[in-house]
């Protein structure tokens, strides 16, 4: 989400313009509120397009296809006109992330969540196609998700599932790597297509990479039609209704309503993903709010808002966005680079100078303190430009990086040591390469704990290449002093959390026990029983989870979660770092059955919360 442009028009029809969400292939995607106060997503096509009557007569399609959906897992149509002199389209405006991103800053989804995922989004295939269509782009960035479960977009290319297209003849149309492979070939397309689709998805939400994709678009399109992805990352109970979606027969794929009565029905009002994804939803939420209380822009003298009804001229303001909201977006949202920075970086790191070495930078304690979204600031990396972070990360331990010129890569800190192609960095130290499908990353392991390492990984390219390079700039820029964190004493991110367990109650809980480093901020102790202690991210006044019980570890007020015999959960608010980020502590217990697992839990949460410094 970006600030309005000069350009921008600062009403459309009825609906009111607050700020831009996105561009693509066939235009701009503008955040409005109607005059019912619901917010919407106005699709406004390019003027370069609009006087096109073959890409008018498109636009039509769309907006008659988009109006015959409706679901519980849709995005439903407010308004449009396609006769304007500029056409456009609103729809329900949703406020959550895409699964795309989910997936690339979250990570997988777990078993309870894909299953979720995979139910809800059959039902509104079942509505797409009960009204006559297929999707034929459903991907996880045409998928949003909010607490109550995901929500389907964008049916710009859909078409009727008699056949009649919404496209030019024999065009390609969709995204390669979650195509089926009948569309690949260009053969007909039913809504079993759609199904093979939701398979891809699936199996990327589940594992985190694309199964079909290749260097290149025809080797995509070649992998989508002949080849069989690889499921064996997927737990049985996923790859049981993945598997039959990826059939190359369309014949054999099954329904959505049969995936609904394989699965059953969605088993409760709030979707179950994980923490950090409702996380990521809350903060959407609180952007969204942010946005909606600043002062409206003024509009310009002497011109009409915007795109009206009925053909009337599309005129251009010649104001700049309100300052109030550009102050807020400022804040909030993904910053752009301007030609002077590029040309002159203002790298805080580069002036500086290494206050440890090499080795006493890739050493735990001190990673522990270290602010993964200034180590690679404003970095040069050759064919990305540079290198400008995430602006409010959800994780503790890492960071996307967006290039000023193309690309994205991920720097983690304490992520498990996975091996790969060794190579030596200019300082001697051993640098894995591993290629994964469609990218490659590149880790350098610690010095006190081999386990874990510093990794820069982009999932989009081949090539080494670039994280090599990342991995080297960062290397050098965790010698200085300039990457560290400023905490407060009772900040629990510096701590190291294998130490917060006594040995003797670890024993008399759990029996004979090794405690082993979870990454940077996490241990595990394993024996008959396993306790995990983690400091992770949260949101401050995201209400508790679904059946959570309230308890009290000597005065911190703490929830406690369990549905079995086997394990129990128990999260508390360590620290509030801003409106929408915080430290929180769980301990997560687990047992094969027996008593109620939160009677142990509870004293172990208990010693935990001792040992941690207070406010």
């Amino acid at each position: 989400m970006k600030p309005l442009s000069p350009d921008d028009p600062r009403s459309v029809g009825r609906y009111r313009t607050l700020a831009v969400l996105g561009e693509g292939g066939m235009g701009r995607a503008l955040l409005a509120v109607g005059p019912d106060g619901r917010f919407a997503a106005v699709k406004l096509v390019f003027s370069s397009l609009s006087h096109d009557p073959v890409f008018r007569d498109r636009f039509r399609r769309e907006v008659s296809a988009s109006r015959l959906v409706s679901g519980a897992y849709t995005a439903a149509v407010l308004d449009a006109d396609t006769e304007s002199d500029t056409p456009w389209l609103a729809s329900l405006y949703v406020p959550g992330p895409s699964l795309a991103h989910v997936i690339d800053s979250a990570g997988p989804l777990d078993v309870a969540a894909l299953r979720h995922l995979a139910v809800t989004l059959s039902v509104a295939l079942a509505d797409i196609h009960r009204a006559g269509l297929v999707h034929r782009d459903l991907k996880p960035g045409n998928v949003l998700l909010t607490h109550d479960g995901p929500r389907v977009i964008d049916f710009g290319i859909a078409r009727a599932a008699d056949g009649s297209d919404l496209t030019a003849t024999n065009a390609l149309i969709g995204s390669p790597a979650f195509m089926s492979p009948e569309q690949a070939v260009g053969g007909d397309i039913t809504p079993a297509s759609d199904v093979f689709s939701l398979g891809s998805l699936l199996l990327t939400a589940a594992t985190g990479l694309r199964p079909f994709a290749g260097t290149s678009t025809p080797q995509t399109l070649y992998n989508v039609a002949h080849t069989d992805p690889d499921l064996s990352r997927l737990p049985p109970e996923v790859r049981e209704f993945v598997e039959p979606c990826l059939a190359k027969d369309p014949a054999r794929r099954p329904t959505p309503q049969q995936i609904v009565d394989h699965l059953g029905p969605a088993s409760s009002p709030t979707a179950p993903w994980p923490t950090a994804v409702h996380a990521l939803i809350a903060r959407q939420e609180h952007l969204l709010r942010t946005v909606a209380a600043a002062p409206p822009p003024p509009p310009a003298p002497g011109t009409p808002a915007g795109p009206g009804r009925r053909r009337r001229a599309f005129t251009v303001p010649v104001v700049a966005f309100a300052t109030a909201l550009a102050a807020v977006l400022v804040v909030v949202s993904v910053n752009v680079m301007t030609g002077s920075d590029t040309e002159n970086p203002a790298d805080p790191a580069e002036a500086a100078s290494p206050s440890v070495s090499a080795d006493e930078a890739l050493a735990s304690d001190r990673l522990r303190r270290v602010d993964p979204c200034a180590v690679l600031a404003k970095a040069q990396v050759p064919s990305m430009g540079l290198l400008v972070p995430e602006d409010d990360p959800i994780h503790l331990h890492k960071c996307r990086y967006e290039g000023t010129e193309s690309g994205s890569v991920t720097l983690s800190l304490g992520e498990r040591f996975q091996n790969g192609t060794a190579e030596r960095d200019a300082e001697g130290r051993a640098v894995q390469l591993t290629h994964l499908t469609g990218g490659c990353e590149a880790a350098v392991q610690l010095t006190d704990d081999p386990k874990l390492t510093v990794t820069v990984s982009d999932a989009s390219s081949a090539s080494c290449q670039i994280p090599k390079a990342a991995l080297d700039e960062a290397l050098r820029r965790l010698r200085t002093d300039d990457v560290l964190l400023t905490l407060p004493s009772h900040s629990a991110l510096g701590l190291d959390t294998c130490l917060l367990l006594d040995g003797g109650t670890v024993r008399e809980v759990l029996g004979p026990a090794t405690a082993t480093a979870d990454g940077l901020h996490g241990c595990e102790w394993s024996g008959s029983r396993t306790v995990r202690v983690r400091i992770s991210p949260g949101v401050p006044g995201l209400p508790p989870e679904e059946d959570s019980r309230e308890l009290s570890l000597d005065g911190i007020d703490a929830h406690a979660v369990t549905d079995s015999e086997d394990y129990c959960s128990i999260r508390w608010m360590q620290r509030r770092i801003s409106d929408t980020r915080a430290e929180e502590v769980e301990v997560f217990y687990t047992q094969d059955g027996g008593q109620d697992p939160c009677g142990p839990a509870q004293r172990l949460a208990s010693e935990v919360a001792a040992n941690l410094p207070r406010g």
